[in-house]
């Protein structure tokens, strides 16, 4: 099993965005640190979730993939397969599409606390950026 921390930092709200991604299998460590562009802190933590996605489908393409991330509105809308508002539809499809290449999917909340690496590495690409 591969587990997968993501998160996003934004300045402004929309603004400039940055994601990190923490890959752990077993002794394995992946990090990525990028930046995005122009998004909002919502459509950043979603882009986290797919761009780790298309990461793990490259490297990982038949592992079981536990993704945790703490921004609660993206692991609600995973988990209910609904996002309220219709910007973030497109960012769900995508979602689903690629996690359905794997045998097994799931994604949990997790405090802020338990996702440093992930807010590290979303900082990082901000503070390279400017």
């Amino acid at each position: 099993m591969i587990e997968v921390y993501t998160d996003a930092a934004s300045q402004g709200n929309p603004g400039s965005s940055g994601i990190g991604i923490y890959i752990k299998s077993g002794q394995l460590q992946l990090k990525e640190s990028l930046f995005i562009g122009e998004y909002s802190n919502h459509e950043a933590e979603f882009i986290a979730v797919i761009k780790a996605l298309e990461l793990c489908k490259e490297r990982f393409p038949d592992e079981i993939i536990s993704c945790r991330s703490d921004a609660k509105v993206v692991v609600d809308a995973i988990d209910r397969n609904y996002v309220k508002r219709d910007v973030f539809q497109s960012y769900l499809n995508q979602i689903n599409h690629l996690s359905s290449s794997f045998p097994y999917f799931f994604m949990k909340w997790i405090p802020e606390k338990q996702n440093k690496h992930a807010d590290e590495l979303a900082r990082k690409a901000l503070k390279l950026h400017n």
